[in-house]
């Protein structure tokens, strides 16, 4: 038997090697793994706030890396609640994952100035938000605007024309024909760029013009209290709710009843909670955390957190304002 134990260890040192280089060597896509809810209590600052009664706001995280060739080939070695998308998905042509990351922290920062916005203006709190342009927050797969305009731009005129209002901007696009391209200049990374797309008839009426984008408004914003929010490294902008919760409860108002309460959702800067990604991850995420309770965006996104809920209380809510009078009003036991 001694004379086969050194090609058996070789193999098995030469395997070990193997597993070690796949698991080490990025494949093309990027997975999406769940990661534990966590309180926002120590991470949200805010002037003059005194937060009463017991409870916690919590915000959910996506974990987002390269796949590993490893995972690639053996699923079984992914993380449980993971979910793979391929590179397209996460990243336009033309865009590098370092720009993704800055834009992601850009997404962040403007997400805890709309969630102050939002919380303080719900809260009869005097807020100053003066209108600078259209600010484009999405691109439509296989749009026309795919590769030339980017999330983060602010479009600030169409065609030599100022437009400081996502309508201005519809109204301007409107005057063209389907087909017709139209110059946008847009400010990027604080620098003015023209960029000419060409329009396309919009499928639910095909007489007006559009170029496939999805905007919110961008604007000079002065608020009444100070408010610091500091998540780390974490960026993208869908802690918007749990931010604009988190600081009515530093305000005094009982929006957990004791109950620990995650959220998340995009906010517009009227309170509009938008969709968004990872619902499933973001759904496990809760549920390890042991929250009483998750608020999510309506429509799909909240169909399919119930999916994932196994016995969490899954809310769906349409604005901050319609989440803040359903958890001053609710009957939470926990």
């Amino acid at each position: 038997m001694r004379r086969f134990a050194g090609p058996l260890v070789l193999l098995g040192l030469l395997g070990l090697v193997a597993t070690a280089i796949l698991w080490w060597l990025p494949a093309g896509d990027f997975i999406l793994a769940p990661d534990r809810a966590k309180p926002l209590a120590g991470r949200v600052v805010v002037q003059d706030g005194r937060p009463e009664g017991k409870g916690d706001v919590y915000y959910v995280d996506v974990l987002v890396r390269r796949l590993r060739l490893l995972e690639k080939y053996l699923p079984f070695t992914r993380p449980d609640g993971s979910t793979t998308v391929p590179e397209s998905a996460l990243l336009p042509p033309g865009t590098t994952e370092t720009e993704r990351e800055r834009q992601n922290q850009v997404d962040m920062d403007r997400s805890e100035q709309i969630a102050s916005v939002v919380a303080l203006r719900t809260l009869g709190y005097k807020v100053v938000a003066t209108p600078r342009g259209a600010l484009v927050v999405d691109i439509y797969a296989d749009a026309p605007a795919v590769g030339k305009l980017r999330p983060g731009d602010v479009i600030v005129a169409v065609d030599g024309v100022p437009v400081r209002t996502p309508e201005a901007l519809r109204a301007e696009i409107g005057r063209r024909k389907p087909g017709e391209p139209v110059r946008f200049t847009v400010r990027r990374e604080g620098k003015a760029t023209d960029v000419t797309v060409r329009t396309i008839p919009n499928p639910t009426d095909r007489t007006r013009p559009i170029v496939g984008i999805t905007v919110d408004q961008d604007a000079d914003i002065k608020l009444p209290l100070h408010v610091n929010i500091n998540l780390g490294d974490v960026g993208g902008p869908s802690a918007g709710l749990p931010f604009a919760l988190e600081i009515a409860r530093k305000l005094g108002r009982d929006v957990t009843h004791g109950c620990k309460v995650a959220a998340t959702g995009e906010l517009a800067l009227d309170g509009t909670v938008v969709p968004i990604g990872g619902v499933e991850q973001k759904t496990l995420g809760a549920r390890r955390a042991g929250v009483d309770i998750f608020l999510v965006p309506a429509g799909r996104n909240a169909a399919d957190a119930r999916r994932y809920a196994n016995g969490l209380r899954i809310v769906p809510v349409e604005s901050f304002q319609q989440a803040f009078r359903k958890l001053k009003t609710a009957r939470l036991k926990c």
